[in-house]
């Protein structure tokens, strides 16, 4: 049985990205963050919409617009097509687990 907890990797020197399930209209993805953040050079500018939570640990998410957003344990927020953002940074002391559900 699958379990969102299951094969965490010890060392995370990159974030890693799970495709869980996925067809023509809904793509759902697990995410593990240790301490990072988005690229300098770009903000996430995507087709899809993005409802995201933070099963473990902690992120913030910077919007082009201004907003900070702090998401911990259990919070989560729904990211709309086209607005651009950008992962601020994550939990450096523990492992961050996203759920990523991305929908047109």
């Amino acid at each position: 049985m699958p379990n969102i907890h299951a094969d965490i990797p010890s060392s995370l020197p990159n974030e890693v990205f799970t495709e869980l399930i996925s067809n023509d209209n809904v793509r759902i993805e697990r995410i593990l963050s240790h301490g990072h953040s988005s690229p300098e050079e770009g903000w996430y500018d995507q087709d899809e919409h993005e409802w995201v939570m933070v099963i473990e640990g902690q992120g913030v998410i910077e919007f082009e617009d201004g907003r900070v957003v702090t998401l911990s344990k259990g919070d989560y927020i729904n990211i709309a097509a086209r607005d651009k953002h950008k992962v601020q940074g994550t939990d450096k002391d523990a492992v961050t687990i996203w759920l990523a559900v991305f929908y047109r």
